[in-house]
């Protein structure tokens, strides 16, 4: 007998992570949907966080409520994200920005039924991808940036019920991706695509950089598929040892918590 469909939601979802964690390659595979539209990122949302924020007592004079203003900012920001996503004859919408990890506080408040996916990856290895894409002073600042990524994004999904916060290994995702990405269509209600894996295929509104990108990846992993686990565990070869120090005094409590051994 065939398994029921999972039920169908319209909530928004937000996909977060530290940057070089996979996301891009996540939001593909969720643009990939045929109901599931995931663009470019947004970055601007905290900016927004002002008006009922630091801005808030200026502002309350007009005499609207602070639920009137998040109102206001829902359907700006949403309005935005369903007519591209009406534009590609898709009926949901995603946001693919990693530093919402640092504000899902405010995003919950504005959307209260977002499903957030936060995409964790082993900062060792985050550290590394940092390094060769942005520089080593990145990397230094790195070992800081990604457990505090981490933990902050972690303390909201905590408050939130299973089915509003999903956590997703990006090890598990490149190397088992369709147990893995069964596991979050299923967490997001939507059914099992086949062919979802091969975002490649499909038409997508990404930045020239990110496929020139990838396909460096590829050709130096000696690999053709879209996704692939020669990434996994890169620091073993590529982490100097002052890096490896730096790892150990800032993320080390973040790993172990994680359970990267």
């Amino acid at each position: 007998m065939a398994e029921p469909e999972p039920e169908r939601r319209t909530a928004p979802i937000f996909l977060v992570g530290c940057q070089r964690s996979g996301t891009t390659m996540l939001r593909l595979v969720l643009d990939s949907h045929s109901s599931i539209s995931c663009g470019p990122e947004t970055r601007f949302l905290p900016d927004l966080q002002r008006i009922v924020g630091r801005d808030w007592e200026r502002l309350a004079r007009f005499g609207f409520p602070r639920e009137d203003w998040l109102r206001r900012i829902r359907e700006f920001f949403g309005g935005v994200h369903a007519d591209y996503a009406a534009t590609r004859g898709k009926t949901r919408w995603a946001d693919k920005t990693p530093l919402y990890a640092m504000s899902l506080d405010f995003v919950t408040e504005v959307f209260p039924d977002a499903q957030i996916v936060h995409l964790i990856r082993d900062g060792r290895d985050v550290v590394v991808s940092h390094r060769k894409r942005f520089g080593y002073w990145s990397a230094v600042k790195c070992v800081v940036k990604w457990p505090r990524y981490i933990r902050t994004a972690r303390a909201v999904g905590a408050t939130l019920p299973a089915d509003r916060y999903y956590e997703l290994r990006y090890e598990q995702t490149v190397t088992e991706p369709e147990k893995a990405m069964r596991g979050l269509f299923e967490f997001l209600g939507e059914p099992w695509e086949d062919g979802i894996l091969d975002y490649d295929s499909k038409q997508h509104d990404v930045a020239q950089k990110y496929t020139t990108e990838a396909e460096k990846r590829r050709a130096a992993g000696g690999v053709s598929e879209p996704i692939y686990g020669s990434r996994v565990g890169t620091y073993r070869r590529e982490l100097d040892p002052f890096l490896r120090l730096l790892v150990w005094i800032f993320s080390g409590p973040t790993l172990r918590a994680l359970g990267y051994r």
